[in-house]
């Protein structure tokens, strides 16, 4: 018992409150008594408190010092007993002095306070269907259900690729980490560290992928365990849903569905920057849900630092967990991608255009898996094998822009403006670590971004004979496997070339 409140932990059971039989003027003193209580809550709280959170509270009966209420969910419950508790006890017992505590509980069909209140005679029925019980309560009694029947729905008005699984998901260096964290969430949501888990990385690089490759395996038939409720949508989604609860004052309705989750899935979060009151409740639903051991992913396109137009309340939330970001792909990696996709379509694809495509097609995977579509179709429809000249000819608009979109030039004068150096350093002889290093990325980024041999690449960093271009590209490539802070600086440096 807390402040005059009791604590219950279930919903209404056997133990339900029984009086002797009511007299009719007892029934109409009992009514009139929760018709005064009722209506001071609501004019200490306002109409609009009042229509969030305390309409649906019904009384269930009093039974000699105790009286007890009944409300739809175990989230309205628990709101209405920390935040209201202690003043329905003390209106109670203005009502009658021999109230000494308040039994709040859940349980389903709470009429709303318009309705007459029922006396004791007419308490809910000692057992509820586990239809009506709240969503977290259900599993308990979902044990006897066949495995494949009890799968839990998936929130969210974003529906999930079924293409988008752990299985399809082709794991590289550039994406390894993610992945791992993704799978350990998957396998054991909310564990320690683990909990928020924040995934970032430029478009087209697998974030969606991963998210619902996790949704899927903790809805799976498969998965040992309780069942899993999960909620996905994009941040853009979640934001539009918030707007309509406050129209329609069912906001309410809006945190209870989002907070009696088990793990909550947001895509997309930039799209919350400068969304002031959206951000406020999706930190407060953040906060709620970590505090149950609830767990959250979250995806953007830049780390919880870099999110400037967060709140900092928000980002320093969104970085206590684990934060894992999504490289650019590298060569092997998107040759690795291609040999996937190509052995689902069952097109014959000779190695030289996979290579021909991974080389020229380093922007995202969704666009390299699209050249692929192109070519798949192209062949079924004209029967024509796909060749490097075919290749050429249905692709033309996308490798044409690829060849023109950066230049050493550009690298070049963007590492200098990053590290703050002068441009003619790219070509001069010094040797000295500030500048040596910047020219070592700046030789890296032209070897992954453009289709420049060694020896051009060379010539353009004054005159350089092409071993020490490939000593640079060693280099950098060994740095950021080590540093992730020096990593993270070539990483935007690449996404802002490529952008």
């Amino acid at each position: 018992m807390r402040g005059g409140v009791a604590v219950s932990s279930g919903s209404i059971n056997q133990r339900a409150v029984y009086a002797a039989e009511p007299q009719p003027a007892d029934e109409h003193r009992l009514s009139a008594q929760w018709a005064r209580v009722r209506g001071r809550l609501q004019t200490e709280v306002g109409d609009a408190e009042y229509r969030s959170w305390l309409r649906h509270v019904a009384l269930v009966g009093v039974d000699g010092d105790e009286v007890t209420m009944r409300l739809p969910t175990r989230f309205l419950r628990d709101w209405v007993r920390s935040h209201y508790g202690e003043r329905l006890n003390d209106l109670w017992r203005a009502e009658d002095d021999r109230i000494r505590r308040v039994d709040i509980r859940v349980g389903a069909g709470a009429p709303p306070a318009s309705a007459k209140a029922p006396t004791a005679a007419s308490a809910i029925s000692p057992e509820l269907p586990p239809a009506e019980l709240p969503a977290r309560e259900i599993p308990a009694r979902a044990a006897a259900v066949p495995r494949g029947e009890d799968r839990p729905e998936i929130r969210g008005d974003a529906s999930l690729d079924q293409r988008f699984t752990f299985d399809s998901f082709v794991v590289g260096k550039p994406n390894e980490f993610a992945h791992a964290c993704a799978r350990r969430v998957a396998e054991n949501p909310a564990s320690q560290g683990f909990n928020p888990l924040f995934l970032y990385g430029g478009v087209g690089l697998g974030k969606t992928h991963l998210m619902h490759a996790i949704a899927w395996e903790l809805t799976s038939p498969a998965r040992v365990g309780a069942p899993v409720s999960v909620a996905y949508m994009s941040a853009e989604k979640f934001m539009y849903k918030f707007i309509a609860a406050i129209r329609s004052q069912s906001t309410m309705e809006f945190k209870e569905q989002h907070r009696s989750v088990d793990v909550l899935m947001i895509d997309d979060l930039q799209f919350l920057i400068g969304k002031d009151a959206t951000q406020e409740e999706f930190f407060h639903t953040f906060n709620a849900l970590v505090d149950a051991g609830k767990q959250i992913v979250v995806s953007a396109d830049k780390s919880p630092s870099d999110l400037s137009g967060l709140e900092d309340r928000v980002r320093t939330r969104l970085g206590c967990g684990m934060v894992a970001d999504l490289h650019a792909t590298t060569f092997e990696l998107r040759i690795s991608i291609l040999e996937a996709k190509v052995a689902r379509t069952g097109v014959s694809i000779s190695s030289k255009v996979i290579e021909y495509l991974a080389h020229k097609i380093t922007s995202n995977v969704r666009e390299l898996e699209g050249s692929l579509n192109r070519l798949v179709a192209h062949a079924n429809l004209f029967g024509r094998a796909i060749t490097l000249e075919t290749t050429q000819e249905v692709l033309h608009d996308i490798l044409k822009a690829h060849d023109r979109r950066v230049t050493i030039e550009e690298i070049q004068r963007k590492v200098c403006e990053h590290w703050n150096i002068r441009m003619t350093d790219m070509s001069s002889e010094r040797r000295a670590r500030n500048v040596a290093r910047p020219r070592q990325v700046a030789m890296y980024l032209a070897k992954q971004l453009t289709s420049r041999s060694l020896p051009e690449i060379g010539r353009k960093f004054g005159n350089r004979d092409h071993t020490t271009v490939m000593h640079a590209v060693q280099r950098i490539g060994s740095l950021m496997a080590s540093d992730v802070g020096f990593a993270e600086d070539v990483e935007l440096l690449r996404r802002m070339l490529e952008g």
